[in-house]
């Protein structure tokens, strides 16, 4: 059990919400991954060795903390959008011209890949929500 004041600790789960949210890792993603990292699925339960193993995954995957100032590689986060945004589209069995509406609708673009990440962002959560009122509907009602 940690005791009650351990700054590094504190730190070190603050670094790993950050790179969570700086990620824009849904819920389930981000426990796969700790899972995936330490066997565990919430950060509170992670010794030192296991936090900086999910620092070190989340770093990986183009996180810079910003006292660090890192370089992230140029189009990296337009990637992984890009990934995020192809998920969510096999999980709702949508094709890519489903995206392509949504840039045009929200944008006016003609296509999801002219996006900047701001603006995939965006359509990823889009995408969520959408996500999150289907499984409201095929919920059964109690």
């Amino acid at each position: 059990m940690p005791s009650a004041f351990e700054p590094q600790r504190t730190r070190d789960l603050r670094r790993i919400h950050t790179g969570r949210r700086a990620l824009a890792l849904d819920d389930d993603t981000y426990r796969d991954l700790l899972e995936r990292v330490t066997g565990k699925r919430s950060a509170a339960d992670l010794d030192a060795q296991q936090r900086r193993a999910v620092l070190d995954n989340l770093y990986r995957l183009g996180f810079t903390p910003p006292d660090h100032r890192r370089p992230k590689p140029a189009g990296q986060g337009k990637t992984r959008l890009m990934s995020k945004i192809e998920a969510l589209l096999a999980d709702a069995a949508r094709p890519w011209a489903y995206a392509d509406g949504l840039a045009t609708r929200m944008f006016g673009l003609s296509a999801v890949g002219f996006c900047d990440e701001e603006q995939l962002r965006k359509i990823v959560a889009a995408l969520i929500y959408d996500q999150k009122r289907r499984q409201a509907r095929a919920a059964p009602c109690a």
